[in-house]
């Protein structure tokens, strides 16, 4: 089976890149970078024509959607035990992910992205402030969640993956997150893990390869 992941750095696709790696899966990656607004080529939009990261190619035929993604690799590398065998508590955790996906990701989306939510000159500030505020709402409810536990369940999931991308994205809008104590020690037990450190050293090389290509 060959795998390649469509992906671009500080994107949400870096929760699949976590996942499959966890997973000890063998994968290529199709670097793309949104910046230069390559997820909207005739040539990428023949593969995901959403024009979204990320995209998993599964013998040629394209994945789309962070959630299916996620399940579909848990699914297909069950002893990576990705997400709880248990009934409800694998539809618990999926419940998280796709909380991560449809009630955070857009908040995240309103602070990179002011414009697709008002475009009158001088909004984006107001867009970014109420989303601001919205975003650290979600921030206290998965604090709460995360109170005397390790992981959102009794061991890391592809829940665990999803809400790591979204609180880090959420700290590079320069808002102070410290007050989220269990969210900021989740994070850091992520960043310990083998997967993680593998992603922010593939991150960081395809930073310096977009930066050389583009100066």
């Amino acid at each position: 089976m060959k795998l390649t992941l469509a992906y671009c750095p500080v994107a949400c696709s870096l929760v699949p890149y976590i996942l499959l790696a966890e997973a000890g899966a063998e994968f290529d990656t199709l670097p793309v970078n949104l910046g230069k607004n390559e997820n909207n080529t005739p040539a990428y939009l023949r593969i995901n024509p959403k024009g979204k990261v990320p995209a998993l190619i599964i013998d040629g035929q394209p994945l789309t959607e962070n959630v299916a993604i996620q399940i579909w690799i848990a699914r297909q590398y069950p002893a990576a035990r990705l997400l709880p065998a248990d009934p409800m508590e694998y539809v618990r955790a999926i419940s998280v992910m796709a909380w991560c996906a449809a009630g955070i990701h857009p908040k995240l989306t309103q602070q990179a992205r002011p414009e697709r939510y008002c475009d009158l000159p001088g909004s984006a500030d107001n867009v970014r402030t109420h989303g601001s505020h919205t975003l650290f709402e979600l921030f206290e409810i998965a604090d709460n969640m995360l109170a005397g536990r390790e992981w959102f369940f009794d061991d890391f999931t592809c829940a665990d993956a999803y809400f790591y991308w979204c609180f880090r994205r959420g700290g590079m809008f320069k808002p102070d997150v410290s007050g989220f104590k269990n969210c900021v020690a989740h994070l850091r037990r992520m960043e310990q893990r083998p997967s993680v450190q593998k992603l922010l050293a593939y991150e960081a090389q395809v930073q310096a390869e977009f930066a050389k290509a583009n100066p």
